[in-house]
């Protein structure tokens, strides 16, 4: 599957997840359901994917976690916050430099509709 195909998946099973508990939750909530929805679907999916940074030549084991990635090709973001702030899309799009990955999800399941939660945002490689 692409990057794009993926995604799609993952709107709907964030879809599910938000309708079936609605906003106001801690992003723990919304990563465990939507690992388990993601994982239902049939996806290869890792949740709290250790990412290491390295530095030169020097690797850090510094705990940088990334929440959920989909067949390694997908990176997720959950949030649950009143709104999302440029630094939001700066730690994706870090994470995304950081592992090669094209493409990453800014998701915040804190709003009434998700659609309106979810942003895209490539790595332009």
């Amino acid at each position: 599957m692409t990057e794009n195909e993926l995604s799609r998946v993952v709107f709907d099973c964030a879809l599910k997840v938000h309708q079936t508990l609605g906003p106001g939750l801690l992003e723990s909530a919304y990563e465990e359901c939507l690992f388990y929805e993601l994982k239902k679907s049939g996806l290869a999916v890792q949740k709290q994917k250790p990412l290491p940074l390295i530095y030169e030549e020097v690797k850090l084991d510094v705990g940088y976690r990334i929440d959920i990635v989909v067949e390694d090709k997908l990176i997720l973001e959950i949030k649950s916050v009143d709104a999302l702030n440029e630094v939001h899309f700066a730690q994706l799009l870090t994470y995304l430099k950081l592992t090669n990955c094209k493409l990453g999800l800014l998701m915040n399941f804190n709003v009434v509709l998700i659609k309106n939660g979810i942003k895209r945002v490539a790595n332009n490689l």
